[in-house]
């Protein structure tokens, strides 16, 4: 519709203004210092939209595992329309699947602010937990959500306690 091709422009327009006229301003001020190819610098950060990842990527202490858990973080988003399992598409009447959707958030929150903090005993351990959490909110508990949500709503619709056996589905 129009009003959605006014917003893709209005959003076109803003990034490739952002891009052209001042490319510098979401920039890390580390990536400006001279490079010593003799030193390795003590804390390599990537951008702000690959920390959440980068911070997947050090939870692992394998190379081989950490490398295969950041693309697993990246392809299980491909995964989620095939796990989607409940009947209904909004959040709206999912009181279990927005919460699960805004731990995500808050886990995403955490794991970017991680993968931003040096390799240290504490972010170490949060830093895996938070990975863990990622992937069992995608694989585990979003599909069970929604199959438990359908239940509920299976049950509510045929339930005997009410004076006439009702159906939930709508009419033809």
């Amino acid at each position: 519709s129009y009003k959605d091709l006014l917003g893709f422009t209005a959003l076109l327009i803003s990034l490739t203004s952002l891009a052209l006229f001042s490319p510098n301003l979401l920039g890390d001020p580390d990536n400006f210092t001279p490079a010593n190819p003799l030193v390795t610098p003590p804390h390599i950060k990537p951008e702000w939209y690959f920390l959440f990842a980068y911070a997947i990527l050090r939870s692992i202490p394998n190379k081989l595992g950490g490398v295969l858990a950041l693309l697993s973080s990246i392809l299980v988003l491909m995964v989620v329309p095939i796990l989607h399992t409940s009947k209904q598409r909004s959040l709206t009447f999912r009181p279990l699947t927005q919460f699960l959707f805004w731990t995500l958030v808050a886990d995403v929150a955490i794991l970017t602010w991680i993968g931003g903090m040096p390799v240290e005993h504490p972010f170490i351990i949060i830093g895996q937990v938070a990975s863990f959490l990622y992937f069992l909110l995608f694989l585990v508990l979003s599909p069970f959500a929604g199959w438990l949500e359908n239940k509920v709503l299976e049950w509510h619709c045929t339930s005997s306690s009410v004076p006439e056996r009702r159906s939930c589905k709508p009419d033809a």
